[in-house]
């Protein structure tokens, strides 16, 4: 059953974001920089943070605590030519002017930015995540509604079963013996592996 719901879901998120690639960023030690110390603000830069980005935010106003381990806090306004260097950029100023010179900037240097409330002028969204071990769930709906991708996230955590975490290690473990063996992982009944372990199976027919 579960299975099915999954699919479904899955499918109903891929329609909507027909437009845009979802990915997994490495960004240990990127330089990101957020603009504006809201609440939104300091959520995104702990997201940051957590995934290994090296985050300096700028905000005239700290309004909300910023996380432990900000690389530099910049207490005044944007300036243009504040993204320079940087490989992604968050505004969550609030300020529809700013944001429009900001997404201006952001073009012109290359620089990959996340418009907080107006999908329009983002290149990228942040999603709805669920994470154990290391099985990710990630739901999008291109901006137009967090909410309903966070609920269609929580329909997913519901219908997953438990021990993904370790499936997950033990398929690691599994496909580095075949490549240290100089065998190839591709083209292995995985499916039935992963059921395997999911129903305590610890012995591999690979």
């Amino acid at each position: 059953m579960w299975r099915g719901l999954i699919f479904a879901l899955l499918t109903c998120e891929t329609s909507l974001s027909a437009n845009a690639l979802p990915l997994a960023l490495k960004l240990d030690g990127a330089r990101v920089l957020v603009i504006g110390a809201g609440e939104v603000g300091a959520r995104k830069t702990q997201q940051l943070l957590d995934a290994g980005a090296l985050v300096t935010v700028i905000s005239e106003d700290v309004i909300s605590a910023l996380p432990a381990g900000v690389a530099k806090l910049e207490r005044r306004r944007y300036r243009p030519g504040d993204l320079r260097g940087y490989r992604l950029a968050i505004s969550a100023t609030g300020d529809a002017t700013i944001n429009t010179t900001i997404a201006d900037e952001a073009r012109r240097e290359g620089v990959w930015l996340n418009v907080v409330d107006d999908p329009d002028r983002s290149t990228f969204f942040f999603t709805a995540l669920h994470r154990d071990g290391e099985v990710t769930v990630s739901v999008s709906t291109n901006g137009a509604a967090p909410a309903l991708a966070q609920y269609v996230r929580d329909l997913v955590i519901a219908a997953l079963p438990s021990g993904l975490s370790r499936v997950a290690d033990e398929l690691r473990r599994e496909r580095r013996r075949l490549h240290d063996e100089g065998m190839t992982s591709e083209g292995l009944d995985w499916r039935a592996r992963i059921e395997g372990v999911l129903a305590g199976d610890t012995v591999s027919d690979f």
